[in-house]
């Protein structure tokens, strides 16, 4: 995304300062604090961020007086930012977790960078308009896990701000590769609404925006989304990100517009061998979704203090590189990626081939909206923390049963 930053300054457009950091993986598990809070989610997460991610999270708890680590670049930012997990599905049935790898200027030799994909981003209005920030035990959800079809206008931000980018080849190693030179709005000929129909050589990222008016009344609602609307209008030729027009009566605070990046490192499966023999996609997304409709992020406020006030406030890098923001305190990669947090859904997730994906998710094309599975028996409790295990990815198992394909 910072190419696409450069190419806007390049073209004069009006530019945004923001912050952008990497932040590797805390966790992997049916989690989700927000949705499911003190149960086990139905479908599995990626969790980056503070070491205080659990079961429940309460609004009135102090986020960063409980966390002892973070895996973000910051060593302020104690928030979560989790999304679904993309699973490949093998031609016998069975389901892998796509392995990640860090996004574009977060990895500078000799230091190891992030071990995961995520890249951070809270991203200011153009021309330096001052925004707020969230305040203490604020969250939100973007996107919904049960779509499973386009409900929005084509021009809309709600449209825009769930994409995937079909990178090509070049791109693992050049941020600057045509395919990665695009905002991801209307005309963008590597991003699409749904997964990709096609083998991506340089793997696939999921761009994930949140709404950035707030009502100024609600930390959450209890959809975790009415609280907040997008800037009034069509997205413009600078995609989401650079929405310039105003919020609406009902939400007229202006917060920072976060958004998440999220590399899928999918090249071990594009031999096409591997895909379906009619045509479709062989990935999906944890939750079932082999349509890309239903993705989505979730994200707990978690920063120190007046942090990330500071941050916006004094911040004004258009390329919003973590070395550029002097009111915050980076920290080694080596730091970031050694703060983990337990498991405590006592089941295999990654790193294997797996009969079917966590959760009992069978895959549900739609159009129609998704159903919850009933008398499903995969874990259902929080067991006793155990740590995922280290497979080789290997073959998928034999003797698997070849699953329907759409």
């Amino acid at each position: 995304m910072l190419s696409v930053l450069v190419l806007v300054a390049l073209l004069a457009l009006p530019s945004n300062a923001l912050i952008r950091f990497p932040c590797g993986q805390l966790v992997t598990e049916r989690l989700d604090p927000l949705v499911t809070p003190g149960q086990v989610s139905p479908h599995v997460h990626q969790i980056v961020g503070g070491n205080a991610f659990n079961l429940t999270m309460a609004p009135e708890n102090d986020i960063p007086s409980i966390a002892t680590c973070t895996t973000c670049k910051f060593k302020e930012d104690k928030s979560n930012y989790w999304t679904a997990v993309l699973y490949f599905h093998h031609p016998n049935g069975s389901y892998i977790r796509v392995p990640q790898r860090p996004g574009h200027f977060t990895v500078y030799p000799p230091a190891p960078g992030p071990d995961g994909g995520v890249t951070v981003y809270y991203i200011q209005p153009p021309n330096y308009d001052r925004v707020a920030t969230f305040p203490k035990g604020f969250r939100m959800i973007t996107g919904n896990a049960m779509t499973r079809t386009q409900n929005f206008g084509a021009a809309s931000p709600d449209a825009w701000a769930l994409t995937f980018r079909c990178w090509e080849a070049g791109a693992v190693t050049e941020p600057f590769d045509p395919s990665n030179t695009w905002n991801a709005t209307v005309g963008s000929p590597v991003d699409s609404f749904n997964l990709p129909d096609r083998v991506c050589p340089g793997g696939i990222r999921s761009n994930i925006f949140f709404p950035s008016c707030w009502d100024g009344k609600n930390l959450d609602t209890p959809d975790h989304r009415s609280h907040m609307a997008f800037p009034l209008g069509d997205v413009g030729a600078a995609g989401v990100y650079q929405m310039n027009t105003t919020c609406p009566d009902s939400h007229p605070i202006r917060f920072p517009t976060l958004f998440y990046e999220v590399t899928w490192d999918t090249r071990e499966f594009n031999d096409p061998a591997l895909w379906p023999t009619d045509g479709s996609q062989p990935f999906t997304l944890s939750m079932g979704d082999p349509t890309g409709y239903g993705h989505h992020g979730d994200y707990i406020f978690g920063w120190e203090g007046d942090s990330l006030q500071r941050a916006m406030d004094n911040c004004l890098d258009y390329a919003g590189r973590p070395e550029g923001c002097k009111e915050l305190t980076m920290q080694p990669d080596e730091e970031m990626n050694s703060c983990k947090a337990p498991i405590k859904v006592d089941e295999k997730v990654e790193g294997q081939y797996l009969p079917n994906l966590p959760g009992c998710n069978p895959l549900q094309y739609g159009p129609q909206p998704a159903t919850l599975v009933s008398n499903c028996d995969a874990v259902s409790t929080t067991g006793i923390p155990s740590p995922t295990a280290s497979v080789d990815s290997g073959a998928p198992p034999p003797g698997l049963t070849p699953a329907p394909r759409h």
